[in-house]
């Protein structure tokens, strides 16, 4: 009895290792592409308002002090464009879809398909604000 049940959980062990081991095997959803490239860019929220505030004390009205205050809007934009995209997307997809690969009906494939796009191009103003504002700091 005791053997019967010590290989039954060491089956059970084996087939939930395989089905993990597949998992990880195949590729990402096009969903889980998405929200990487958000995980990726979100921690990057407090640099962002970091440089913010170091830029503050820079800008005036002189042609330096207005790089400054160029390089503090765009962060600033970059900022409010996550902020926007976060809520635009929660607002177009429930909770399954998003953390549990819930299948998506097709009006909601194609919401996905254009979040993509706005979510490479909300990384790309992301990164290039950061590089500029540190440039213009000095801390490249």
């Amino acid at each position: 009895m005791k053997k019967s049940i010590l290989l039954s959980i060491l089956a059970l062990g084996i087939l939930i290792s395989c089905k993990e081991e597949k998992k990880q095997l195949e590729e990402p959803t096009q969903m889980e592409q998405v929200l990487a490239v958000h995980d990726e860019v979100m921690p990057q929220m407090g640099t962002i308002s970091k440089l913010v505030g170091e830029l503050n004390g820079l800008a005036d009205s002189t042609e330096t002090g207005l790089k400054y205050e160029t390089a503090k809007r765009d962060l600033q934009a970059a900022h409010k464009t996550m902020m926007d995209w976060m809520q635009g997307f929660g607002d177009r997809f429930d909770s399954d879809e998003i953390l549990n690969g819930k299948e998506l009906t097709e009006e909601k494939q194609k919401w996905l398909n254009e979040e993509e796009k706005k979510v490479n191009a909300l990384q790309e103003e992301i990164n290039s604000s950061i590089k500029r504002a540190e440039a213009l700091l000095g801390k490249e």
